[in-house]
């Protein structure tokens, strides 16, 4: 079996995407699993930054990373809490990718401390980059 999974991209235009990821664990888990392919976006972009990120987790944390050959923890999101973090005000306005050698401009996520029955919902705010 696997972790019952889904993206849901909720609005995109030429310089915004918002998406929402949810899953229901069967206690397998995610591991740097790409939620957003920024070359299948419309138009394609190079990365996006993160401006923000509304939340809820049951059970199990949540790490946002930008993929790279070493991929970079973009942030990480507490088990068992909900709520929101808005980088809209922070300079530069959002979470900026600065993984290194490799990088993609994708966005993966990877669960942590997952068992069966937990669960997340999470919704990225993102502004195309090109």
């Amino acid at each position: 079996m696997a972790d019952a999974v889904a993206t849901q991209t909720m609005f995109e235009s030429k310089s915004e995407l918002v998406v929402k990821l949810t899953n229901i664990s069967d206690g397998t888990g995610e591991a740097a699993v790409t939620k957003i392919d920024v070359s299948a976006l419309s138009p394609a972009c190079t990365t996006v930054t993160i401006d923000k990120i509304q939340y809820a987790t049951d059970g199990m944390a949540v790490r946002l990373l930008w993929d790279a050959t070493t991929d970079v923890v973009a942030w990480l999101i507490p088990a068992n809490q909900h709520g929101c973090f808005d980088f809209t005000k922070s300079p530069p306005g959002g979470l900026i990718n600065n993984a290194g050698t490799g990088v993609t401009g994708d966005v993966q996520l990877t669960t942590v401390g997952h068992t069966s029955g937990d669960t997340y919902t999470i919704i990225l705010h993102c502004r195309k980059v090109a």
